[in-house]
């Protein structure tokens, strides 16, 4: 029976239809941070709800449309790429969900995943990764990650920085261990192609909170006229005035890089992270032998 605390828990299920109309107003496909993006402004959300952090220090609300699209991709209506780009498949372009059927979809998944995981513990009892308000008390080897970042030393979490961005891409990048230079903490250059290449400045801020617009305005003012692009990286997340004033029309766009988009460069780069194969059993297989 599935428990009330996990019916109520799951507030991400309210995201369910919009994710859905969000990725066909664009055009079926998109990388996460726009369909995210088009939800809230489809939703007409508050920077009050927008704002709102996890206690690890990301956006609640991001995460909660990632477990949205999580439910969506087992139920076939989205795809389950795993290059960044969230699309609708021909069954979820043809779809749109009330509340109440977004609801049904989510409870029929909690209790398969509640079957498969009483098989697995017969045979070998484990921690599992489940979504926010569904009951589990496993830990998120991102979690785990996260956790190291925040304890590193600022100046261990510059080189991390530049670790990343060297293998990103990167050349020349130099970190500055400078304070009183406007919050820059290094630089570097983006060779895009033999013929062109940018200069970058970048900030790193190893928060368990939310970065404020004054921080980016205040890094876009000591970038003044000397690199063509800034980057800021965060374990925390970023407040909606801060991601607006860091495309706001007429000034230098700034690149924000927040703890989950942090963790998943990670993940693609393999950086402390070594992935690893394993395989389920599907009983079902093998119960046509057993007669």
């Amino acid at each position: 029976m599935i428990k009330e605390k996990d019916k109520e828990g799951a507030k991400f299920v309210r995201y369910f239809g919009p994710l859905l109309d969000a990725l066909r107003s664009l055009g079926g496909s998109a990388k996460a941070d726009e369909a995210v993006d088009r939800v809230a402004e489809g939703l007409k959300l508050s920077d009050e709800v927008l704002n709102e952090v996890l206690p690890s220090g990301g956006s609640r609300f991001r995460n909660q449309v990632a477990w949205a699209r999580f439910y969506l991709v087992r139920e076939g209506l989205l795809d389950s790429s795993k290059h960044g780009v969230w699309s609708l498949t021909k069954k979820g372009l043809e779809a749109s969900l009330t509340n109440e059927q977004s609801r049904e979809i989510f409870l029929k998944w909690v209790k398969i995943f509640q079957e498969q995981r009483k098989v697995k513990e017969k045979t070998e009892p484990a921690a599992e990764q489940v979504a926010e308000g569904t009951g589990s008390v496993s830990k998120d080897y991102r979690e785990e990650v996260l956790a190291l970042l925040l304890r590193l030393p600022p100046g261990g979490f510059e080189r991390l920085a530049q670790r990343i961005l060297r293998e990103a891409g990167f050349t020349q990048v130099v970190v500055t261990g400078q304070s009183g230079d406007g919050g820059i903490d290094g630089f570097g250059t983006l060779q895009v192609n033999p013929l062109v290449s940018f200069k970058v400045l970048f900030q790193c801020k190893r928060y368990a909170k939310s970065v404020a617009p004054s921080h980016v305005r205040d890094f876009r003012g000591a970038m003044a006229g000397r690199p063509d692009k800034g980057i800021i990286v965060t374990t925390g997340s970023f407040t909606a005035e801060a991601r607006r004033e860091a495309t706001r029309d007429g000034a230098p766009p700034i690149e924000l890089i927040d703890g989950e988009k942090l963790l998943d460069m990670l993940e693609k780069l393999e950086l402390g992270l070594k992935p690893v194969t394993t395989y389920e059993v599907e009983h079902a297989f093998f119960k046509e032998f057993e007669a």
